[in-house]
């Protein structure tokens, strides 16, 4: 199994910054390890599913993303709860409870060697009908987890990564569960990032069908203004993240007032500066959205170092003696 003992992520405070494989060109399909599936771990290269489950055809599936911290995963309840929610939102139960999923999770996580790693829970119907409605077919879940110490490289983090406003936009709740981690709502995630990475940009920014600023394909945003407050979108068409919702506290700890409120394509231009959130990503610093830069200041660096105390990472010469 992979040396987890070295995959640490960005860390301030004077810690030298490691340049790591954040990410990997091995096939997913085929590594080393053991996957939960419904109910059993098994053999990594032996978790399949049927060309005709309707997941593939209807998207009927929704995930999880977390991360496991020194050997505990990060909120891991908080994201077994919003995994069943998410169930629900599509109109059928997980077979298994909180606790159960929970108890995967780490027994996953520990047969797999992991400490510092990506959870990925997933479910989905299967295969005993093929068409729109599809009320008798079997609901699988899944658990993979896999080390994965950064999503963007260390470099292009504290660099502030580069964003670029997509022609695609966030849908209305009125026409998709837009509060569920579905796993098709990513398809314009996909469809966004591979277009502003054709351009040379790490990450889209979405607007919301109404123009107004929504998130990235995979996380949340805040901006610094001049008035001193971190404003975020108000979440009511996408997903009000986890990781959104622990860095607000953290702000708040600070005395820093958060604003959640419409903001508007115009208002990027006075905004000095800009972070995004979530489990993948963590606090990554932006240095560019279209035309505007940005330079990452002090509560940028702040939520950073905040963050990483609170999900509970290794300083740098803990990280090297593991």
């Amino acid at each position: 199994m992979p040396d987890n003992g070295t995959q640490r992520n960005i860390l301030l405070g004077g810690h030298k910054l490691k340049k790591e494989c954040f990410m990997t060109s091995t096939s997913f399909e085929d590594r080393d390890g053991q996957i939960w599936h419904n109910g059993k771990l098994g053999p990594w290269r032996d978790a399949r599913l049927h060309v005709l489950s309707h997941a593939l055809h209807y998207a009927s599936c929704v995930f999880e993303g977390e991360r496991a911290y020194a050997g505990k995963i990060f909120k891991l309840t908080e994201h077994s709860e919003r995994f069943a929610v998410s169930a629900r939102t599509l109109g059928f139960e997980l077979p298994y409870s909180v606790a159960e999923i929970d108890a995967a999770c780490n027994e996953t996580c520990e047969a797999n060697g992991i400490v510092d790693g990506y959870v990925r829970p997933v479910a989905w119907r299967g295969s005993e009908m093929m068409g729109v409605s599809a009320q008798d077919t079997r609901i699988h879940v899944a658990i993979a987890t896999w080390p994965w110490p950064s999503y963007f490289s260390p470099e292009a983090r504290m660099k502030g990564i580069r964003l670029k406003t997509s022609s695609w936009r966030r849908p209305t709740p009125e026409t998709a569960p837009v509060h569920a981690k579905a796993a098709g709502l990513y398809m314009i995630c996909t469809l966004s990032r591979h277009e502003v990475e054709s351009q040379g940009y790490d990450d889209a920014l979405m607007l919301d069908w109404r123009g107004q600023v929504a998130e990235t394909t995979g996380a949340n945003i805040f901006m610094l203004m001049g008035d001193g407050k971190l404003h975020t979108p108000t979440p009511d068409c996408f997903l009000n993240g986890i990781t959104r919702r622990t860095v607000i506290d953290l702000a708040k700890a600070r005395g820093i007032e958060v604003v959640e409120r419409v903001i508007m394509p115009g208002e990027l231009a006075q905004a000095s500066e800009v972070f995004i959130t979530g489990t993948a990503v963590e606090v990554t610093p932006v240095g560019e959205i279209d035309d505007h830069r940005y330079t990452p200041g002090d509560v940028t660096l702040a939520m950073m170092e905040d963050y990483e105390k609170a999900v509970g990472k290794q300083p740098e010469s803990a990280a090297s003696a593991a």
